[in-house]
């Protein structure tokens, strides 16, 4: 029996390093703020709805495309689930999960287009209290 044969056999395949790779961008909501959708209950309450569409910049403040989604209250004064889309001139990179109102979170990258086709990973994401969001990004492509 041939070695290549026994080595498929035993589900034996070459396996490639990819190397984690990190990149931090600027989601800048001071210009074009998001869109409070009151839904029910006036106020904050669950169900209500934060849509936005804005710059994204790097580390030095330039523009290197659009933060666009969507985030729905889910505990008032805690998190809204979003998901949005970090869109770039190389391609685009799609995120998901719980955003918390204070400190760190960790949103799952759920998938991507162009260069970031196959990506995986995970997105920190922090509210800078000044309508910038300082987003890093923890992620491979295969």
């Amino acid at each position: 029996m041939s070695r290549i044969l026994i080595a498929s056999l035993f589900g034996i395949t070459a396996c490639t390093y990819v190397a984690p790779q990190t990149v931090i961008t600027i989601a800048d909501a001071r210009a074009h703020k998001s869109n409070f959708i009151d839904i029910g209950v006036p106020g904050d309450s669950e169900g209500d709805i934060l849509t936005f569409d804005q710059p994204l910049l790097d580390e030095q403040g330039s523009r290197i495309g659009n933060n666009s989604g969507m985030c729905i209250r889910t505990r008032v004064g805690h998190s809204f689930q979003c998901q949005w889309t970090l869109t770039m001139k190389n391609g685009s990179i799609q995120v998901a999960g719980r955003e918390f109102d204070t400190g760190t979170s960790a949103i799952a990258i759920v998938g991507g287009t162009g260069r970031y086709s196959g990506i995986s990973g995970q997105m920190e994401s922090v509210n800078n209290g000044d309508g910038t969001f300082t987003q890093i990004l923890h992620y491979w492509v295969r």
